[in-house]
């Protein structure tokens, strides 16, 4: 939808739309869409006043699962409703339900008698670190990919198989292959064709290396609108899939001999004339803009980690000799670094973070890398780490990262960084909430230790 439409446009839009249903949703901590449908007559009050939802969407992790080790919400709080506002600048309708109209919201709390942003809201804490970019004049600007997985698979299919063994829709490694996506090529144009009339542009779709994975290019925006485009494409991958009886699946890493799934985020910054990161005279066509950015990226990786890597698989994919970089690394047009430079036209010069999975909270990773370089930014940081060539050719003294979540999410915590940018009341509770994932981690019995042990010990 074109973002200078007037809100009464918006409401007329709705009025004007078959049935008597409207769509909302939210995005909980771990970017996984919670949503229900309103009633026309409770929409059109829910736009102007917010609409009650049970806080319970941060005090819970994906499996619903309470926590018992937060404080922002929980069992001790009675799990009330927060408020949510809808963003009315998000209609989109959503071509595979009957064009129902659909709107994103945003939480938020009284303080001090006033309205603020939820501290635990992933959307709010976005926009609270683009708040401080309009402060610096800048205007970022995101485009996001994701690689993953599909399956000849449904939830009952999946839960019947005990969750091991999935199907792909396809055998073997054939990346940028037409005659894969040639066999399921109604599952492939629906993807291409629905998105882009749920104002999702698709910029390229292909297959990737390994056996029913897919990646996407989704066109470029402003970083708020980028990271709507990102969580919705992947609940809409997966309505769409359905369809088709194909489960999609994001994970970062489903099988140890394939590679991993990624999130790569490409970045610029615009002052709503020109591209700032360009400069014909920089080195490599950089900026000093642009060598700050990436200087306070390349510093501060380590820190935002969990917002990179939010769960204990994601980790699994941080393996040496895959393509996933596991160093803080740059290098010119260099996919084995972590932070690609492809420095080109005036157009089209950015930097792309390739250390996300594709399990990652769009919102919450789009807020970590823009923190990042616009503290790189705002610190004048100089670019003194050197670029590495070839496959990590330079990197041999650049400590590696941690291989586990609990060991990102104690130095995030410990962040001043994290704190100045994303506020106590946020680091705090993702941080517990990243705990308490490790803690389900090592209370499970896997396959792989019944697979050792159940018979040889």
């Amino acid at each position: 939808m074109p973002q200078n439409i007037a809100p009464n446009q918006v409401l007329d839009a709705v009025r004007a739309s078959p049935g008597n249903r409207v769509k909302v949703a939210v995005s909980d901590i771990d970017g996984v869409l919670r949503g229900k449908y309103l009633h026309k007559d409770k929409f059109f009050a829910a736009a102007d006043s917010g609409f009650g939802f049970c806080d319970v969407v941060f005090g819970w992790d994906m499996a619903d699962q309470c926590y018992d080790n937060t404080t922002l919400t929980g069992w001790h709080k009675g799990f009330p409703d927060a408020l949510a506002r809808i963003d009315l600048g998000t209609l989109r309708h959503v071509p595979w339900d009957d064009d129902v109209p659909f709107f994103l919201g945003d939480f938020v709390v009284q303080k001090n008698g006033k309205e603020v942003p939820h501290p635990a809201c992933p959307r709010q804490l976005l926009k609270r670190v683009l708040k401080r970019a309009e402060k610096l004049g800048v205007i970022p600007m995101c485009g996001m990919e994701f690689e993953w997985f599909n399956f000849t698979e449904t939830p009952q299919s999946w839960a019947d198989k005990g969750y091991v063994r999935p199907q792909t829709i396809t055998p073997g490694m054939f990346g940028y292959s037409l005659l894969r996506a040639n066999q399921n090529r109604d599952y492939f144009k629906a993807l291409m064709v629905e998105m882009g009339a749920f104002d999702i542009p698709i910029e390229g779709l292909h297959t990737e290396t390994g056996p029913g994975v897919y990646e996407v290019a989704i066109l470029f925006s402003e970083a708020l609108e980028a990271a709507d485009r990102a969580v919705l494409f992947k609940t809409g991958a997966k309505e769409i899939g359905a369809r088709f009886g194909i489960m999609p699946s994001f994970m970062a890493k489903w099988n140890a001999q394939y590679p991993g799934c990624s999130g790569h985020i490409h970045q610029s910054l615009s002052d709503g004339r020109k591209n700032l990161f360009f400069d014909a005279k920089g080195r490599n066509s950089m900026s000093k803009l642009f060598e700050s950015y990436l200087a306070g990226q390349v510093a501060a990786l380590m820190e935002f980690a969990p917002m990179y890597w939010p769960t204990i698989n994601s980790y699994k994919r941080l393996v040496d000799g895959f393509w996933a970089p596991v160093k803080p690394t740059w290098g010119i047009d260099n996919r084995t670094a972590s932070f690609r430079v492809i420095a080109g036209s005036p157009k089209s010069t950015r930097l792309e973070t390739r250390c996300p999975g594709a399990d990652m909270n769009p919102y919450l990773a789009a807020a970590a890398v823009l923190a990042a370089g616009l503290s790189g930014i705002e610190k004048k940081l100089k670019l003194t780490a050197k670029p590495i060539h070839g496959t990590n050719e330079g990197a041999e003294n650049i400590p590696r990262a941690p291989r586990t979540l609990i060991e990102t999410t104690r130095v995030f915590r410990d962040s001043d960084l994290a704190r100045d940018w994303f506020g106590d009341d946020f680091v705090d509770h993702f941080a517990a909430t990243r705990e308490w994932e490790w803690r389900q981690w090592l209370d499970a019995v896997t396959d792989w230790e019944l697979k050792r042990y159940f018979e040889i010990i």
